[in-house]
């Protein structure tokens, strides 16, 4: 009798609990969540200091996209130019720092990692730091975008290079010079944030360490969303190959796995999403924690299942973190990582306590 991959790899290799009971069935949830992702746009978008009803939120939609209709130029200026691409935005930045969570819980195998697990997020913020601290934003709008993502590239290169031993990535190997380099990236960008003399560039690096979307155009959304698709894409062909991986090296060879080159690629797949989407967000922790666990409750932990869940319920997530930081101090805003911290880190405490990390760390 021979054994599946997917028979292998149905358990999830940290332990995940399966659902209790399948509230919908798969294709009918996928749809629900589809249906909601829809409609929390359309109410997102009209949500704000200036609150604009959801039939006209609609109407400046329908005549933008289809060219029909007339629309009052000040809501039309508020919808199509300022909170349409934010909401678009968010969730796309959603969807992909919670894939890119999903994937690294796998290829570690640790169900409390994440993508600033690895130092991609302090590598990101020291190329935007190193932007806004010598002035080179002002040489246009993608500067600090593409100085983010280099900089998380970076630091993924450097992780990648020192935590190989003997040809082969080994998962703690990953974690702990993750970990370190991430250490590392972090005091330099507290360093050039102390050297810098402008409080107006102290001001905006904080804010921009702390992740938010204010800064959301339509010129900055065509790549992140091209990036997040693509990804999707590829991790779906992969699904099932990742399955075999959370089971480990031997499991995953038994099945016919390459099992380092898989961890290869992606992790380079799951760089080039974060360092994409953290570029044009800043620092939004904990998605990557929080979302694939809600969708290993939902569908269990085979991702082929679970990916385009994670996607749909990261959008879905980051949309309505962003509303409540619009509107929690409005007229001012809340960074969005500050709301992610304040539900990341209690959810980081409930994953610790329900996987017995906390025990198994006294003992050892």
């Amino acid at each position: 009798m021979t054994t599946t991959i997917d028979e292998l790899a149905a358990p999830d290799a940290s332990r995940a609990r399966r659902p209790r009971a399948a509230v919908l069935p798969y294709p009918a949830l996928l749809a629900v969540l589809a249906a909601a992702l829809a409609g929390s746009t359309l109410l997102a978008t009209g949500v704000g200091p200036v609150g604009v009803p959801a039939d006209e939120v609609a109407r400046i939609l329908a005549h933008h996209l289809t060219g029909g209709g007339d629309t009052a130029a000040t809501s039309d200026l508020i919808i199509w130019r300022i909170r349409f691409p934010r909401v678009l935005l968010g969730a796309v930045v959603g969807a992909g720092l919670a894939l890119a969570g999903a994937v690294v819980q796998g290829v570690v195998r640790n169900p409390v990692a994440d993508p600033y697990l690895l130092g991609l997020s302090h590598g990101a913020s020291v190329g935007a730091v190193l932007v806004l601290t010598t002035g080179a934003a002002a040489l246009g709008a993608l500067t600090l975008p593409v100085a983010a993502f280099a900089g998380a590239a970076a630091a993924m290169a450097v992780v990648l290079v020192m935590a190989r031993h003997r040809g082969r990535l080994l998962p703690v190997r990953l974690i702990l010079v993750g970990v370190a380099i991430g250490h590392l990236f972090a005091g330099v960008t507290s360093f050039a944030l102390a050297r810098t003399d402008s409080s107006a560039a102290q001001q905006q690096i904080i804010f921009w360490l702390l992740g938010g979307l204010s800064g959301a155009q339509w010129a900055t959304l065509p790549v992140p969303a091209a990036v997040v698709a693509g990804g999707v894409a590829l991790l779906l062909v992969r699904a099932r190959r990742l399955n075999a991986l959370v089971l480990g090296e031997e499991a995953g060879a038994a099945l016919g796995v390459n099992t380092s080159r898989l961890r290869w690629y992606l992790l380079i797949l799951t760089t080039l999403v974060t360092g994409t989407v953290v570029a044009v967000s800043g620092g939004i922790g904990f998605v990557g924690l929080i979302v694939p666990h809600l969708a290993r409750m939902l569908v269990g932990a085979d991702h082929r299942r679970m990916l385009p869940v994670t996607a749909l319920l990261g959008a879905l997530f980051l949309l309505w973190a962003d509303v409540a930081a619009r509107m929690l101090i409005s007229p001012a805003e809340l960074p969005i990582g500050i709301l992610t911290a304040f539900l990341g880190v209690p959810f980081f405490l409930l994953v610790m306590r329900a996987r017995g990390l906390a025990t198994q760390e006294s003992a050892s």
